[in-house]
């Protein structure tokens, strides 16, 4: 096994091919990269900013909202939902609308920015 140190964290680990490491950063690190990335292509998938304000600014301030919550079949915000299959996160994101977490707690709270919603 190969002694590595990981780039982003400083964490020192044991490179394993065969577990899919890589030789230049962590596990935990790699697997923080894939989710960005892939909230990243969500986000672009349901057009790049919230649907009633136009935010855009910062990733992390952009959910997913579920129009219709008994057809819900996972979370997208939870650390696994944007971890299956892009074939069936995107089947799960045509249930939702993209929103600011301002506007999104605003739906929650029953607010007329998130009204005809069915929320």
């Amino acid at each position: 096994m190969i002694k590595c140190k990981c780039k982003i964290c400083g964490k020192k680990y044991s490179y394993n091919r065969k577990k899919g490491h890589k030789k230049t950063v962590c596990n935990s690190c790699n697997v923080v990269l894939f989710r960005r990335k892939r909230k990243r292509m969500a986000i672009e998938y349901k057009g790049g900013k919230c649907v009633f304000c136009g935010y855009d600014k910062c990733q992390d301030a952009l959910g997913f909202h579920h129009l219709e919550s008994e057809k819900k079949e996972f979370g997208l915000s939870s650390s696994t939902g944007l971890c299956r299959s892009w074939e069936k996160v995107k089947k799960e994101l045509d249930k939702c609308i993209l929103v600011c977490a301002n506007c999104h707690a605003e739906i929650h709270a029953g607010y007329p920015s998130g009204m005809g919603l069915g929320c």
